[in-house]
């Protein structure tokens, strides 16, 4: 894991804790949560406050997510919304987290500069004991306050302030403007700045979970599923309509498509499918070449290539049904038939625009390993968990190609992969303004001949 951290591909963008009053905070905040206390006197910390150095200090990686549920967090700065989730057990924690200090970024900022704001995602569960406890999750509440009780405090004295002002008698109750006047030494002037918090409450029907092997859970869509990467019978009963495993790629495509889910790569708006495709196939190549103890040099194109020749008729099956689909779009060659029996079927999809894509696009990796740029784009964990059993060759050619090729636009690679970012102006659509009108089928070859067309007319 060296190299990925020397060239910023893990743990990158931490917030450095390394003055003394902020590590005082954070204790403070860190004894209010879990009784422990960090020695430390310089660490990084994630969106939520989890450090991994304090992690190894402590023996325990999970001091702010006991039982892998109800993960609790410690802000010292709104400047932690930009950082990753490290450890993440639940799909939507980061983003939930995110999208609280954005919609309090005001009053988060005006509570960091004193105190540490401490709290938690709570729901109804707090132990993981069975598979089918993860239904319960239902909603996320984030509850939160200072180490100092700020917000309690603001609430409890803006309570009083009505009362002063409706009560008749309230002018000549010496206890509650007492009261008052302690609390306002404490929370300041609550009638000019309000110490509040919104947008604490999320609901949660679709998300993936690291617990029992990986489960995604998909709740809202028209045909509810779930879809576990681990032991399917171990699961048990669940209850929801339906539940695939891995293996299960006709079951898992038909979820996909019948709730309108994916799109193929070569239909999909703004995708260069061509330069999508010939990486794809470079990356199964490096796979391929790794495995069989092949030299593929720096891993140059011309180089793969050379690989891709002496391997000949030996070339994997992904790679040979990618390079038909890629003569189809450049070189106008017969189009293949690529059904999702073949190994090379969920390589040529991508999620289609939505309030589900992330989640999707994180199946879609899990379900393409070999696609190494999107599963370090949509599913670190995995990522992270599979390097380690790689090739020194394969370590070597990854890291260098997500340095200088993703790291340095970020954001234009993962447009080019998945298309544009939801919009977050709320007068628009949640995917852009204003949204298009339903478009009628398409009626091209793809649709009247090729592999998804077919699968559609076979299911009718």
């Amino acid at each position: 894991m060296k190299r990925l951290i020397e060239k910023g591909l893990m743990f990158g963008n931490l917030i450095r804790v390394d003055s003394p009053a902020l590590i005082e905070r954070y204790n403070r905040a860190l004894k209010q949560l879990s009784g422990k206390t960090t020695a430390l006197t310089e660490f990084h910390i994630d969106i939520s406050g989890y450090s991994p150095e304090v992690g190894d200090e402590l023996g325990d990686h999970l001091y702010l997510n006991p039982n892998g549920c109800n993960r609790q967090f410690i802000l010292l700065s709104t400047e932690q919304k930009s950082a990753p989730l490290l450890a993440a057990k639940f799909s939507m924690s980061r983003s939930i987290l995110r999208e609280f200090i954005e919609a309090n970024e005001a009053q988060l900022f005006s509570l960091t500069a004193r105190d540490a704001v401490a709290g938690e995602l709570e729901d109804t569960v707090y132990e993981l004991s069975t598979p089918a406890r993860l239904f319960d999750i239902q909603r996320m509440v984030v509850v939160a306050d200072t180490t100092g009780n700020h917000v309690a405090e603001a609430e409890k004295l803006a309570g009083l302030i009505e009362q002063f002002r409706t009560r008749p008698d309230a002018w000549y109750d010496d206890v509650l403007i007492a009261q008052m006047i302690d609390l306002a030494k404490k929370t300041g002037d609550v009638t000019r700045n309000p110490v509040t918090l919104r947008s604490t409450a999320f609901e949660t029907p679709d998300f993936w979970t690291a617990h029992f092997g990986g489960v995604y859970v998909f709740r809202s869509v028209a045909h509810p599923a779930a879809i576990c990467m681990g032991d399917r019978s171990a699961l048990g009963a669940l209850p929801i309509a339906h539940v695939f495993g891995a293996a299960q790629r006709n079951e898992i495509a038909k979820f996909l498509e019948l709730n309108g889910l994916v799109e193929p790569i070569v239909q999909a708006q703004g995708a260069q499918a061509g330069a999508i495709l010939r990486q794809k196939m470079d990356f199964i190549l490096v796979e391929a070449a790794a495995a069989l103890g092949l030299d593929a040099g720096a891993g140059s194109r011309r180089e793969l290539r050379a690989v891709a020749q002496r391997l000949g008729a030996d070339l994997p099956p992904e790679f040979q049904a990618l390079a038909a689909l890629l003569r189809w779009v450049e070189a106008g060659g017969p189009w293949p038939r690529i059904d999702s029996q073949h190994p090379a079927y969920f390589y040529t999809l991508r999620a289609a625009q939505g309030p589900l894509r992330d989640l999707v696009n994180m199946l879609l990796a899990e379900l393409s390993p070999l696609d190494v740029r999107q599963m370090f784009i949509c599913h670190k964990e995995l990522f992270y968990r599979l390097y380690t059993t790689w090739p020194e060759a394969k370590k070597a050619y990854v890291a260098d190609f997500l340095e200088k090729e993703y790291q340095i636009d970020k954001a234009g690679a993962r447009a080019a992969l998945f298309g544009d970012e939801p919009s977050m102006n709320e007068a628009e659509g949640p995917w852009g303004a204003p949204r298009p009108a339903p478009r009628p089928a398409p009626r091209d070859p793809v649709d009247l001949v090729g592999p998804w067309g077919a699968v559609r007319k076979e299911r009718r």
